[in-house]
This record gives structure tokens, C-alpha cells and sequence, in this order.
């Protein structure tokens, strides 16, 4: 199995800081995941709804193989929406497990076709990113402002 090992500085805080191992799951073991976090019309088989959030925290948790003490990377952590873990720090994970797991923006494309609007908006805004005056997602840090300068 493949395996991957990212070393956090600071810039998430000092707790987050250290070495993390990832290793790739099973198809099975990710299929699981996704099957648990997924409902499904009971006549026409349809995706109803998808908890995307909770898919990728199980993820990542799957795949988290060694963390630094004190281990300040949980299940409830990844999953919690007021004390979870910094949203770069998220990120970063969910690249290196969805690189691991082989998700594909395929996968992804379909999950988040799943969600309604609303659980689509709420996502999009947890990962930092807001709707523009186009309807689409950007970074909410391609929307900050330009610091002023003034000339003398």
C-alpha cells in the first residue's frame, strides 16, 4: 500500500505541528465509507443525499496511519463544524488522502452533484470559499480586498 508522510509547521498552530502518515485505504474500506454516509431512494436506487463532509472525515481518518503527540487529529475533530481543524490544515490533508484513495475529480464531481444547494453552499463556505456574482466558487481569499496605498 502506498503511503505518504507530511510534515506541518507552525502556520496551523503548534498543536497541529509534527509528522503525519497517511497510507491509502482499500477499495472496500472506502466504498464502505461512502455507502455509510450515503441515502438512497428505497425504489429507484437514486442518491438522495450525500454527507460529503463526513465522507472525507472518515477518510482521512482511515487513512491517518501516525500523528504527532498528543494526537490532536480525531474522528470528531475532522467532523466537527465549531471546533474542527483549521481549514488549510483540512485541505492539505484531504489532497494527499484523495491522491492516496485515488479519489478522482470525477468521484468528486458526482458526490457534490448529490447535495442540494443549500449542503453545496455550506460546504463550499467551510473550505473558504464563497459565490461570486456568476454563481460559481471561488477562494475566499481571492475576495479580500487590495490593502489601499496612498501615494506621498
Amino acid at each position: 500500500m502506498r503511503r505518504e508522510t507530511v510534515k506541518v509547521d507552525e502556520r496551523f498552530g503548534k498543536h497541529y505541528s509534527g509528522r503525519y502518515l497517511f497510507q491509502e485505504i482499500t477499495w472496500a474500506r472506502r466504498n464502505r465509507i461512502i455507502q455509510k454516509h450515503t441515502k438512497y431512494h428505497p425504489i429507484t436506487g437514486q442518491v438522495v443525499k450525500s454527507d460529503y463532509v463526513a465522507i472525507q472525515g472518515e477518510t482521512i481518518w482511515a487513512s491517518l496511519g501516525e500523528q504527532p503527540e498528543p494526537k490532536p487529529i480525531t474522528l470528531e475533530k475532522l467532523l466537527s463544524e465549531d471546533d474542527g481543524i483549521p481549514v488549510g490544515l483540512g485541505e492539505l490533508f484531504s489532497r494527499v488522502v484523495n491522491k492516496l484513495s485515488s479519489v478522482t475529480h470525477q468521484d468528486l464531481r458526482f458526490l457534490l452533484e448529490q447535495l442540494d444547494e443549500e449542503s453545496r453552499t455550506q460546504l463550499f463556505q467551510s473550505f473558504g470559499f464563497v459565490r461570486n456574482s456568476d454563481g460559481l466558487y471561488s477562494s475566499s481569499e481571492d475576495n479580500q480586498p487590495e490593502p489601499s496605498r496612498s501615494s506621498s
